[in-house]
C-alpha cells in the first residue's frame, strides 16, 4: 500500500458507486493505480495476460483495502480476449465506468538492431491493445457517461536512444487519447492520460536504468526527486473524481518537470 494512501489525500470514498477496469492492473504503476481506485472507493476489475499474477493483486486489495476486486484474464491484444473481460467486469459489476489502459511492454533496444517483430509487439501492447480496451468498453462507457485513463510516457516528447519502439507507441497514445476526447466527449466519454517520467519504485528504473546514470538522471529532475508510484496515483485519483469533470483530452506529465529540464539522458 501506498506510503500516502489516497483517502488521506482525497475525500473518503471520492469514488464509491465506480468500477474501474485496468488493464496491467496486478503490478508497477497500475497495480498502485488499481489500488489507490479501490482506496477511493471504487470497485475494481484487474485484466492481464496471466489470471496468476493477478490474482494476488485482487487478494491484496480485498484484505489491505477492504475493496471489491476481481481478476480478469486476456491479452489486450486479441480483441475477442477484451470483449469477453470487459462483458465478464459488467456481469459481476453490474456497470463500467472507468477504465485505466496500463498494460505494457518496453525492452532496451537500439533502433539499428530492433527487429520488426520487437517493434510490433510493443505497438500492439501499447497502443493497439489500449484502442482494443477503449473500442471493447465504448457501449458500458457511453450508458454511465464514463471515463478513459491511459498510461502514457514522456519519452517522446524527445529523441530517446534504446526506446524508438516504445516512443511510437506512447506517442500513438496520446493521439488516441485527444481524439476520443472529442469524438466520444459527445457522448459524456471523457479521454485523458498520464506521462509518467522517472518512476524510482517501478521495476523498469530497476531493469532499465543502469546505476551509474541513475544518479545523472535525478539531477536532470528540476523538483530533485524521482517520482513515486504514489504520485501517479494520486493524479489517477484526481483525473478519475468529479473534481476533473470538465477536464478532456490531457495528457499530464507526472514527472516533477524532467522533460522541461533539458534533453533525454544519452
Amino acid at each position: 500500500m501506498s506510503e500516502e494512501t489516497s483517502n488521506r489525500v482525497f475525500a473518503d470514498g471520492i469514488l464509491k458507486g465506480r468500477v474501474a477496469l485496468v488493464t496491467g492492473g496486478g503490478t508497477g504503476i497500475t497495480g498502485g493505480v488499481a489500488r489507490a481506485l479501490a482506496e477511493a472507493g471504487a470497485r475494481v476489475a484487474l485484466v492481464s495476460r496471466k489470471i496468476e499474477n493477478l490474482e494476488p493483486a485482487a487478494a491484496l486489495i480485498r484484505e489491505g483495502v477492504g475493496g471489491d476486486a476481481q481478476a480478469f484474464a486476456a491479452d489486450v491484444r486479441d480483441y475477442a480476449q477484451v470483449e469477453r473481460a470487459v462483458a465478464g467486469c459488467v456481469e459481476h459489476f453490474g456497470r463500467l465506468d472507468i477504465v485505466v489502459n496500463g498494460a505494457a511492454g518496453n525492452f532496451l533496444c537500439p533502433a539499428e538492431e530492433l527487429s520488426p517483430n520487437g517493434f510490433g509487439t510493443v505497438v500492439d501492447i501499447d497502443l493497439k491493445g489500449t484502442f482494443n480496451v477503449c473500442r471493447a468498453a465504448f457501449e458500458e462507457l457511453k450508458k454511465r457517461r464514463g471515463l478513459i485513463l491511459n498510461i502514457s510516457a514522456t519519452l517522446h516528447y524527445g529523441g530517446t536512444p534504446l526506446q524508438l519502439h516504445v516512443s511510437a507507441a506512447k506517442a500513438g497514445v496520446d493521439a488516441l487519447t485527444r481524439n476520443l476526447a472529442v469524438e466520444w466527449g459527445a457522448h459524456g466519454i471523457r479521454s485523458n492520460a498520464i506521462a509518467p517520467g522517472p518512476i524510482e519504485d517501478t521495476e523498469g528504473m530497476k531493469r532499465l536504468v543502469p546505476p551509474d546514470i541513475k544518479e545523472r538522471l535525478r539531477k536532470r529532475i528540476p523538483l530533485g526527486r524521482f517520482g513515486r508510484i504514489r504520485d501517479v496515483e494520486q493524479c489517477a485519483v484526481f483525473l478519475c473524481s468529479d473534481a476533473a469533470a470538465f477536464i478532456n483530452g490531457a495528457v499530464i506529465a507526472v514527472d516533477g518537470g524532467h522533460w522541461l529540464g533539458g534533453t533525454r539522458l544519452l
